[in-house]
């Protein structure tokens, strides 16, 4: 606010009309931090001597909380004695100014006419402004702690008189607005305790969303049912009851007859199919071919594979649940075993029909199935009827090999290299040692491995003693040597399966890597060659295993002729068998569009010859071969 002039005025003199006017208009008119004095637009103040007018701008406190305080002095200003005509003005000294430590009474009175101007004594170092606007009076103190309105030092008291010693109708009715906003606020903040009350009270209460079940109709329409699902034909008659599907029957213990199912096959061919499996028996492999080992070889190799229309053939009449490939060179002979305990073998060479000669030794799927490395005139078998048999072509039997009537079988392997003993997996999480030169079908040992199961069991090549189960997320190295009926604890662990896992192997000649099929969708390759309490991870292979329901789950394989070459089925299209190195690399993917058209979950490498072969869900067999 800009300086006012300064001026001496006699005690009769009167400022003109354009001074006053100048003077109103350099007056703030609304100052929200002054303090207020009611009274009308203009103020008088008379005084005995002739005194200077120095009007110069307010000091004001920068807070915000000047206009609660305007109100708070109002309301008790004027609800304690609103008719007196005299009223005391305490005006205490702001927080700004340090120098001021106490307060005055200014008494004021209504004196003056309306239309004085006040002639005021000097005042030092001081400043008083009245704003006719503006119904407050606003007195600044200086430095020093009196007021001086003489030259002698005396101090003189300041008289104003209000016009009316009634509040206007104004300010009556802004008096009467604050206190109705006050007691609005009031019952806001009671209206918000409530609100907290309340909230605390139910803190403890459950907030579940209640759904509210829709009601039934009570006339709901009939829904319509085809004649089939009535069990009705089609002039109305009902049709008989359908009988419940039997289990499948028990066959008993002991030796069977090796007699083809298949009741169409003349015994002369199957005599003749029998002495052929005979003679090829007896030729020993030569073990003068060495495996493959440099891949570059191994890949040329496998691209002259290929599947011909004479090489598919529908084996058993179910699912397949395990290969063999009959170790001869000079003729191929396959076998394979499916969902209802059927073995079909198939003679690719034959000149006779299809070749193909299918028998039942066992009533449920057909697990696990091997030629015996001794004498390959031998085909053992493993069901889940609890029974595991051998096929001695010689004798045209299937023997009973090792029997149990209270759990169920998944698989085994030989722990010798003449097939005398064997390591049985059970689906209860046991394992059993077989000796088959024991009289009986009973075990030697059956251990707890502490495993909630067991898919698949596999003997080291090299050191025999030792096997690898896998169970459902564990996969464990044990010491047949150190087996015991319970408390067994494995000497290693390949850790890093987040889901079941489907089968487990060692490589086939050093035995340093063990290759695993997890439902997570991993192929994963362990180093074996030092059997730690923990093995390490090699690799990782991204493979869709989810084959579902109806299809057998895939067995990642080596193939025998290498140590770091997997083979393994494939949900990708067109329909493939895939071979991967143990770095992760695919090496190969065999497939043909015009003859093979399904899954292959199982398959089978021959140990010698450049020969695969795949089995898929609905007990047919491809066979690649050069």
């Amino acid at each position: 606010m800009p300086l006012a002039e300064a001026g001496t005025l006699g005690a009769e003199e009167l400022p003109s009309p354009l001074t006053r006017q100048r003077m109103q208009e350099r007056t703030p008119k609304e100052n929200p931090s002054m303090t207020c004095v009611s009274g009308r637009a203009e103020q008088r103040a008379v005084l005995e001597k002739q005194v200077k007018v120095l009007l110069t701008p307010l000091s004001i406190k920068e807070e915000k909380c000047n206009k609660r305080l305007l109100q708070k002095r109002l309301l008790e200003k004027f609800s304690s004695d609103e008719g007196s005509s005299e009223r005391e003005l305490k005006v205490k000294k702001s927080d700004d100014d340090p120098t001021s430590l106490q307060t005055r009474n200014v008494s004021y009175k209504t004196a003056s006419p309306q239309g004085v101007i006040p002639n005021v004594s000097s005042l030092h170092n001081k400043s008083c402004m009245v704003s006719p606007t503006n119904t407050s009076l606003t007195v600044d103190h200086g430095s020093e702690n009196n007021w001086d309105t003489d030259s002698e030092g005396s101090n003189s008291d300041v008289s104003y008189r209000d016009e009316s010693s009634q509040l206007s109708a104004y300010e009556r009715k802004r008096l009467k607005n604050i206190t109705e906003n006050a007691n609005f606020f009031a019952s806001l903040k009671l209206l918000e305790s409530a609100a907290r009350l309340r909230k605390i009270a139910t803190r403890g209460q459950s907030h579940g969303i209640k759904r509210v079940e829709p009601k039934k109709p009570e006339d709901e329409p009939v829904r319509r049912r085809s004649m089939r699902l009535q069990r009705v034909d089609p002039s109305g008659v009902p049709l008989p009851e359908i009988p419940a599907q039997p289990e499948p029957p028990q066959l008993p213990p002991g030796p069977l007859p090796m007699v083809p199912a298949n009741q169409n096959k003349n015994s002369e061919l199957t005599e003749v199919f029998l002495d052929t499996w005979t003679k090829i028996s007896q030729i020993k492999p030569n073990g003068t071919e060495k495996p493959i080992c440099n891949i570059g070889r191994y890949k040329a190799s496998l691209k002259h594979m290929i599947l011909s229309e004479d090489a598919v053939a529908k084996v058993v009449k179910y699912r397949i649940y395990s290969v063999a490939i009959h170790p001869s060179e000079s003729r191929t002979l396959v076998a394979a075993g499916d969902k209802s305990g059927q073995i079909g073998l198939w003679d690719l060479n034959s000149k006779y029909e299809d070749g193909v000669y299918v028998f039942i030794p066992h009533s449920q799927p057909v697990s696990c199935m091997y030629f015996s490395p001794l004498n390959p005139a031998h085909l053992l078998s493993l069901s889940y009827d609890g029974t595991v048999r051998c096929g001695d072509v010689t004798r045209a039997i299937f023997e009973e090999v090792h029997r149990s009537e209270e759990t169920s079988f998944s698989s085994f392997d030989f722990l010798a290299d003449n097939a005398s003993t064997l390591v049985v997996g059970q689906w209860n999480g046991d394992v059993a040692i077989v000796d088959r030169r024991t009289p009986g079908t009973s075990s030697e040992l059956s251990a707890n491995i502490n495993s909630k199961t067991i898919r698949t069991v596999n003997v080291h090549p090299v050191n025999r003693q030792y096997f690898i189960a896998a169970g459902a997320t564990n996969v464990c190295i044990y010491d047949t040597r150190y087996l015991k009926p319970n408390g067994n604890k494995p000497i290693s662990s390949l850790s890093g399966h987040t889901k079941s896992v489907a089968s487990a192997y060692f490589s086939p000649i050093t035995g340093n890597k063990v290759v695993t099929t997890c439902s997570d969708d991993k192929l994963r390759v362990y180093d074996t060659s030092s059997l730690s309490s923990t093995i390490p991870l090699l690799t990782a292979i991204r493979h869709n295993n989810n084959t579902g329901r109806w299809l057998t789950r895939f067995r990642a394989i080596w193939d025998p002729k290498q140590d770091d070459c997997i083979v393994v089925g494939s949900m990708a299209r067109p329909r493939q068998i895939e071979i991967f190195q143990a770095s992760g690399e695919q090496l190969h993917s065999f497939y043909n569009v015009d003859y093979l058209g399904s899954v292959c979950s199982i398959n089978a490498m021959h140990p010698t010859k450049n020969i695969l072969v795949g089995g898929n869900s609905s007990g047919r067999l491809h066979i690649f071969k050069d």
